[in-house]
């Protein structure tokens, strides 16, 4: 098929590759404020498994193409893949396309806009044109593998040729088994912020169970496992930890949140959940400032992660930018490490005279300090060499934001531990 996609997120960049890698005729148009020569150096792209290579194949064979000033062609497919702010770009974009259009399109909204939005943009469309919902629905981290092997996609359709389309469109996709789930347009849209808000709540839920275990003296770990048994409740999103971040889920909770306002009804349960995480961004803080009786100045720490999850170079809303203002207004000096989000980080907090970045050694970091901080669960941090860290860390204090460590071996190692839920001591 003749594909028109437009934009520059996550989504945009993976499915102009993936579409063209099966041999659809994509047409790929960067949103300005990202254009392509940007993107390509783009960290989080780099650092996204195969997305780059299979990108700059695609533009190698020819079945993708770079587009970014040229006016609308006449296509079969026009794809949405915008930042939630850039809804005016899709109304204009979906006008322009319609008012060239000489045969069937099929508009598909990929963004994560307000309910109701993908009807709005259905407005300006003629007979033989229909807009669907298809909400992204992609892992950072895990985007191409996602993309191509689906465990089911969210179709809202109320036309029957549009989902046949769009069926077609996929299917190099949906062979294993059919993973589609089609809805109307508004339910589609509501159940992508539904789920994400949802998977907060349990989140914020443990967070808040955790709370109630340190003070109690009770391991989490074993009120975690105890729940989980139950079938009714299951493993999934019961981690605790020092709370989440992410530009795609914060994004969808605060949606969420905006939709229920414009209804005119209360979200209550949204804003603690949001609370609750914003809250358990300090909780390393504040078991640092425990733990050192409130006499933090001069001291040095390390952390280990930055990135918003393991597998990603991004830093969005993530945990350690409110670590890291707390500590510096205590005059903590910070040595950093992260796989992948040290340039990121960089821009970010700009030039910071108590921050180090260690970009070669997780060691490095460490040399010198008084504690480490986990923040990001990043593989090469979860079997270290526990007699090196006791040699570097002039305090031995092990604080760990996501539970991967085992207190009572940790204890062994000779340092203390503190979890989320958890702790023992040498």
């Amino acid at each position: 098929m003749r594909i028109r996609l437009i934009g520059s997120e996550l989504a945009a960049v993976t499915a102009a590759a993936a579409l063209a890698s099966v041999g659809h005729d994509v047409t790929w148009q960067p949103h300005r404020d990202a254009a392509w020569s940007f993107l390509r150096r783009a960290d989080w792209l780099r650092r996204e498994p195969q997305l780059l290579a299979q990108l700059e194949r695609a533009l190698a064979e020819g079945s993708l193409r770079v587009s970014e000033t040229e006016p609308p062609e006449v296509v079969e497919v026009l794809w949405l893949a915008l930042a939630p702010d850039q809804r005016a770009a899709a109304q204009a974009a979906v006008e322009a396309q319609a008012a060239c259009q000489s045969e069937p399109l099929v508009v598909i909204n990929n963004a994560t806009f307000p309910v109701g939005e993908t009807e709005r943009l259905a407005a300006p469309l003629g007979p033989d044109q229909w807009a669907v919902c298809l909400p992204d629905r992609l892992e950072e981290g895990r985007a191409w593998e996602t993309f191509t092997r689906p465990s089911r996609w969210l179709l809202g359709s109320e036309s029957a040729q549009a989902t046949v389309r769009v069926r077609e469109l996929l299917r190099a996709f949906n062979r294993r088994r059919d993973v589609f789930q089609c809805m109307p347009l508004r339910a589609a849209e509501l159940t992508k912020l539904a789920i994400n808000g949802m998977l907060a709540t349990r989140i914020s839920y443990m967070n808040e169970v955790a709370g109630l275990a340190d003070t109690l003296g009770v391991d989490v770990e074993l009120v975690r496992q105890g729940m989980g048994a139950d079938p009714r409740i299951g493993y999934e999103y019961l981690y605790p930890g020092c709370g989440f971040g992410g530009p795609n889920f914060s994004r969808d909770l605060m949606g969420l949140a905006d939709v229920q306002s414009a209804q005119g009804r209360a979200s209550a349960l949204l804003e603690q959940v949001l609370e609750i995480n914003e809250q358990k961004k300090e909780t390393l803080f504040r078991k640092l400032w425990g733990h050192f009786q409130g006499e933090l100045a001069g001291r040095r720490v390390a952390i280990w992660g930055a990135a918003f999850k393991p597998g990603t170079a991004r830093i969005d809303h993530a945990p350690v930018l409110p670590l890291l203002r707390a500590l510096w207004a205590q005059g903590v000096e910070v040595r950093l490490h992260d796989p992948a989000a040290l340039p990121a980080l960089a821009a970010e907090v700009g030039e910071q005279p108590l921050l180090t970045l260690c970009p070669e050694d997780p060691y490095a970091a460490c040399e010198g300090a008084d504690a480490l901080l986990l923040v990001t669960e990043w593989k090469c941090y979860w079997n270290p060499d526990w007699a090196r860290l006791a040699g570097c860390l002039g305090e031995r204090l092990i604080l760990d934001g996501r539970n991967i460590y085992d207190p009572d071996y940790v204890a062994g190692q000779g340092l203390t531990y503190r979890g989320i839920g958890r702790r023992a001591d040498p």
